[in-house]
């Protein structure tokens, strides 16, 4: 196994960890958990650079690299709705996102088509997580000046969300066609 691959495992391990530390109600959990969250993050980016970099994609990190973000980043959207900092609605939205790419990658996948991440993908990644961590941390230090740092953060996630969902499936509408 090479290493992008065990950086995806290594996420994937990190997202019971997060959970664990985020919503134990340990003195300072939320920092901890915020550290482990944006480790968990840098990984994704680190894993894509090292396969490429390396010539090293495989079958495997193709299919859990995706899978790895896609836990961690519920894992965290959902423990924010359990800690009242999020409203459901905007999990509902990115989550629904999510299946509905899941869903067209795996029908082309089966047409032995492979679709790509866009750019508006990535961009919608990492508009994520940088919301996500500024929920988390309680919009410091933006809170310091009284600036909505995190809230416009959330908004250009969900923005971005459904823009990148519209774009898969529009450029790949010709999936559903066969």
């Amino acid at each position: 196994m090479n290493l992008a691959n065990k950086l995806t495992i290594a996420r994937i391990f990190l997202v019971p960890v997060f959970m664990i530390v985020l919503l134990n109600k340990m003195p300072y959990g939320i920092h901890l958990a915020a550290a482990i969250f944006t480790i968990a993050a840098i990984t994704d980016t680190l894993d894509g650079y090292i396969a490429r970099s390396r010539n090293q994609i495989t079958k495997f990190g193709k299919f859990m690299d995706p899978l790895a973000d896609k836990l961690l980043v519920t894992a965290a959207l959902v423990s924010l709705v359990q800690m009242g900092r999020l409203s459901a609605w905007v999990v509902v939205v990115i989550i629904s996102r999510e299946y509905i790419i899941s869903i067209l990658r795996a029908i082309a996948a089966s047409e032995g088509i492979v679709i790509a991440a866009s750019w508006w993908g990535k961009s919608k990644t990492l508009a994520q997580i940088i919301a996500i961590i500024a929920i988390l941390i309680d919009n410091y230090p933006f809170s310091l000046i009284n600036f909505p740092f995190s809230t416009i953060a959330l908004w250009v996630a969900v923005a971005l969300t459904i823009i990148s969902g519209i774009d898969y499936v529009y450029l790949n509408r010709h999936v559903f066609k066969q």
